[in-house]
């Protein structure tokens, strides 16, 4: 399969208001996620390996030759229908923040590892940046065939395998006490022990905690009333911009660090819905897991 067999059938016009910038990201991340999809079946994906796995940051942080054809696709889609579009990408990184102008911020595969295992929760991040703000996001859900999408000011929705849309809201639990948490780990061994003791400490005040393995899907599936509240230390950009948004749009509330930081100060990422944003905020506050936890654990 080819990259322009790839391309869906009706482009987007071009225009920089945040509608048509999402209608935009909706199809630069479901474009990727047709070609993750088929690539998936010919690269002899299993038991956390596949043709063409490299590493990154550690020997547990892998990104596959999918990884890269998924951000290169996205990438010759940009330059084709709005050059000048800048793109900052997980795997070729690209422009820095900008003050003025379009920047597209992309995850070409979010939930590398569940994509190795053939466990069906990895996505396509789509963000656009318009003047250093986050306007427009979409994440495609691959195996689930849906897109999740959002405009500032325009509410986020659901797109489902049929097509139909259903519009987003969080949900609205009494307490914490029966909230159901989202979390995710570094791949920096020192950190992660700090994280899994602080989920630890955690778990008795919550109904329970989920790690799916896609921190721009825990955004998601929050939006839609699939989580309560999610939180999580050394994000890039990559991974939330585009899920924050939705979730934000659907209703929650949301702690994001500058979108300069990057996952070696390992800032908070952290959302919950309205109802016990203050009670949650408030058990990260008390166990002192609002500022960061750097890759030393500290």
């Amino acid at each position: 399969m080819t990259f322009a067999e790839a391309e869906p059938a009706h482009t987007p016009a071009r225009s920089d208001s945040p509608a048509d910038l999402r209608r935009m990201a909706v199809f630069l991340a479901s474009a990727a996620a047709e070609h993750i999809r088929v690539r998936r079946r010919e690269v002899g994906v299993g038991g956390g390996r596949a043709e063409g796995t490299d590493v990154k940051s550690s020997r547990v942080d892998p990104v596959t030759v999918v990884d890269r054809e998924s951000e290169e696709l996205i990438r010759g889609l940009v330059a084709s229908l709005r050059p000048g579009d800048a793109v900052f990408g997980e795997e070729e990184g690209g422009a820095g923040a900008r003050a003025e102008g379009i920047r597209w911020v992309v995850d070409p595969i979010d939930g590398t590892v569940n994509f190795l295992y053939g466990i069906p929760a990895f996505g396509v991040s789509v963000a656009c940046e318009k003047d250093g703000r986050i306007v427009a996001g979409a994440v495609a859900d691959v195996a689930g065939g849906r897109i999740f999408h959002a405009a500032v000011g325009g509410g986020a929705a659901l797109r489902d395998s049929s097509g139909r849309e259903v519009e987003l809201r969080c949900s609205a639990p009494e307490d914490l006490g029966v909230s159901l948490v989202a979390t995710g780990f570094s791949y920096s061994a020192k950190r992660r022990a700090v994280q899994g003791a602080l989920v630890a400490d955690l778990l008795a005040d919550v109904r329970d905690i989920r790690r799916i393995g896609s921190a721009a899907l825990d955004l998601c599936l929050l939006a839609a009333g699939g989580v309560d509240c999610y939180f999580e230390h050394g994000l890039n950009l990559w991974d939330w911009a585009a899920g924050a948004l939705i979730a934000q749009e659907a209703g929650a509330v949301v702690k994001l660090p500058d979108p300069g930081a990057g996952t070696a100060e390992g800032e908070l990422v952290a959302a919950a819905a309205p109802t016990v944003a203050d009670e949650f905020f408030g058990a990260l506050e008390s166990r002192g897991a609002l500022g960061p936890i750097s890759r030393n654990g500290g």
